[in-house]
């Protein structure tokens, strides 16, 4: 069978619901299955399922339990393989077997050595047609960083930055300088809402004593992990981050020892102290991530500054790029971007571009090693 017109919507729409629980599955992908069936003229959505916040249960098996016996005979949009191992509940590719799935449509293989084809053989075995890697690119966008993870070790990387029109991102011992306006501002936060992890490195932190949170209207609780990058812990404990390390997450990065009076103190204020190696920029970055990996993070958003930004370029570490270009100006005092759109760094390719007010966004993607 070939991919119809139909199935590149559900598919479509499989993966734009999948981006509702990006940055909230914990190791797993966020990631969607469509049961459809055809009783007569008119396809009919009868399952739904996304992979639950957490991690746990998978989308097939809430897609089947919403579907009951109208499963049977009806073809399965998934935007990742089901998965063929037997953990704390059977594998999501029997259970489509199971519930009487007639086809399955899937978006892009999943990495994982358990899986990797195997969850496509069981249906196969089963008599149920399969057809593959329809919108890969797509669905592999939106789990860049389970895919990342497994390819890696690490977190996917994206950097994130606002320039002006004279290429600046803003000036020293200013503070916060608003750059873009409020429509790059509600992206921004979206992407904050769907990320694991935010990360900056001290001298913003001092600079513009941000919260890091997400301000969307609803969406605080999907604020991500906040990251500093703190070597000699010089993040003050009335700073906005510290202040708020109870209610969400703050990782400080450090290459001080546990015995120091600020290490305890940031730690009774509920930070989280991460031990880190050092190396000739500072804090070594891919154990880092190696690291922020282990805890179950695989989406990392870096926001600054351009100290912080140029070391991620300079190991190689970044794998997407998002930048906002406003209209205002700063001038020669400015501080000048480590990258623009007329300046990027080898591998990257420009991917989309869309304009938000009177602000332009770049989206640039590394392409090889």
């Amino acid at each position: 069978m070939v991919a119809t017109e139909f199935d590149n919507r559900m598919m479509a729409a499989a993966i734009r619901y999948s981006y509702r629980n990006l940055g909230q599955t914990g190791t797993n992908p966020s990631v969607t299955t469509l049961l459809v069936r055809n009783d007569g003229d008119v396809p009919v959505i009868v399952g739904r399922g996304i992979t639950a916040i957490g991690g746990r249960p998978h989308a097939e098996t809430q897609a089947i339990a919403e579907a009951g016996k109208l499963a049977v005979g009806s073809t399965a949009y998934v935007t990742l393989e089901p998965c063929a191992h037997h953990g704390s509940t059977p594998p999501c590719a029997e259970a489509l077997v199971a519930a009487g799935v007639t086809r399955v449509v899937s978006a892009t293989t999943d990495p994982d050595a358990r899986v990797s084809g195997r969850g496509y053989q069981i249906l196969r075995d089963a008599g149920i047609a399969v057809e593959t890697d329809l919108l890969a690119g797509p669905a592999q966008y939106a789990m860049a960083g389970y895919l990342m993870q497994r390819a890696a070790g690490r977190p996917h990387v994206t950097l994130k930055m606002a320039l002006s029109s004279d290429n600046k991102i803003g000036r020293a011992g200013s503070g916060q300088v608003f750059i873009t306006g409020p429509g790059s501002s509600a992206i921004a936060h979206t992407q904050r809402a769907t990320s694991d992890a935010i990360l900056i490195g001290v001298g913003t932190a001092l600079e513009d004593n941000p919260s890091l949170n997400c301000r969307l209207p609803g969406m605080a609780a999907r604020s991500p992990t906040r990251i500093v990058l703190d070597s000699h812990l010089r993040l003050p404990l009335d700073s906005a981050l510290v202040r708020s390390a109870h209610e969400i997450p703050l990782i400080i990065a450090t290459t001080q020892l546990p015995d120091s009076d600020t290490y305890k103190r940031l730690s009774l204020a509920g930070c989280v102290m991460m031990a880190c190696e050092e190396d000739a920029q500072g804090i070594a970055l891919p154990e880092l991530l190696d690291d922020l990996a282990g805890r179950g993070i695989s989406t990392v958003v870096v926001e600054g500054g351009a100290r912080t930004a140029s070391s991620f370029l300079k190991a190689g570490l970044v794998d997407r790029i998002g930048l906002f270009e406003g209209q205002a100006e700063i001038g020669p005092q400015g501080l000048d971007a480590p990258l623009n759109p007329h300046n990027m760094p080898k591998g990257f390719k420009l991917m989309s571009t869309r304009v938000f007010g009177d602000d332009t966004y770049r989206e640039y993607q590394r392409f090889g090693a």
